[in-house]
């Protein structure tokens, strides 16, 4: 019992620390530090209420503790046996150690894609994803906040990662951390994208924070996570989102040719 208690404590700070700091680096950048510099990247015009923060934080938290007991179960329970995870790196080349997280990132795009479908039906939705979708005008802290019962399976992705595909902890830590980077800039709430992103074909493949802070206005639409594949395969993706993009990036880069 006490090395449970001390491997879930450890996952915990990790997780918290994981969050607070990733989350709260583009908080003090963006909204506090430089917000008059990124002033023209700002999605929406709305100000950010000290009300929202505060509940973004602590569902943020509670999400934290599912994470940890998800974590505990994976790495810590008899259940690793069966898992694909490896301790040793020479298990497995080099080579797949970054392939496994590129892998990952495909896989949970389309885990979460249809869970977040799922999530938004009108028999579902009023008891779980209405807390993360109180987040109209969404902030970096809105990354991790989710109701409980939303939070489980969210959390539960790495569960099937660890089962399908197998990784080693150094992949499994870095699936979290970059994971987290993305989700924040997609509730970051600003557009950071660089105008040549747009002439490139990565911008037909990945999501932008416009993207997805469509999602949180509209309520409906812009599904996935990472990659614009499913929402187009589905016709789910908001007609006019490029052109919310464009008008961004011209008032963001107003002096520059298209």
């Amino acid at each position: 019992m006490i090395e449970i208690i001390r491997n879930a404590s450890i996952i915990l700070g990790a997780t918290l620390l994981r969050y607070f700091f990733i989350a709260g680096v583009a908080f003090l950048f963006f909204y506090i530090f430089l917000n008059k510099r990124f002033k023209t990247g700002k999605i929406q015009a709305k100000v950010l209420k000290k009300k929202d923060i505060i509940r973004e934080v602590l569902h943020s938290c509670q999400s934290a503790a599912v994470f940890t007991g998800i974590t505990l179960l994976i790495l810590f329970s008899p259940i690793k046996e069966y898992t694909l995870i490896y301790d040793n790196v020479n298990d497995y080349s080099y080579w797949w150690l970054i392939i496994s997280i590129v892998v990952s990132f495909v896989i949970h795009d389309t885990y979460f894609y249809w869970m977040h479908r799922l999530l938004h039906h009108r028999k579902i939705y009023k008891y779980t994803h209405v807390v993360h979708h109180r987040s109209i005008n969404p902030s970096p802290w809105a990354s991790y906040s989710f109701h409980i019962l939303e939070a489980i399976p969210e959390g539960l992705v790495l569960l099937l990662l660890a089962f399908i595909l197998p990784m080693h902890i150094i992949a499994i830590s870095l699936f979290t951390i970059i994971g987290l980077i993305i989700n924040v800039y997609g509730h970051l709430g600003y557009e950071i994208a660089p105008k040549a992103f747009r002439g490139t074909v990565f911008f037909k493949i990945v999501n932008t924070s416009v993207h997805h802070n469509l999602h949180h206005s509209r309520f409906h639409g812009n599904y996935s996570l990472y990659f614009r594949f499913w929402d187009r395969i589905m016709n789910t993706e908001i007609t006019d989102y490029e052109k919310h993009y464009d008008l961004l990036q011209k008032k963001r880069f107003p002096n520059e040719k298209a």
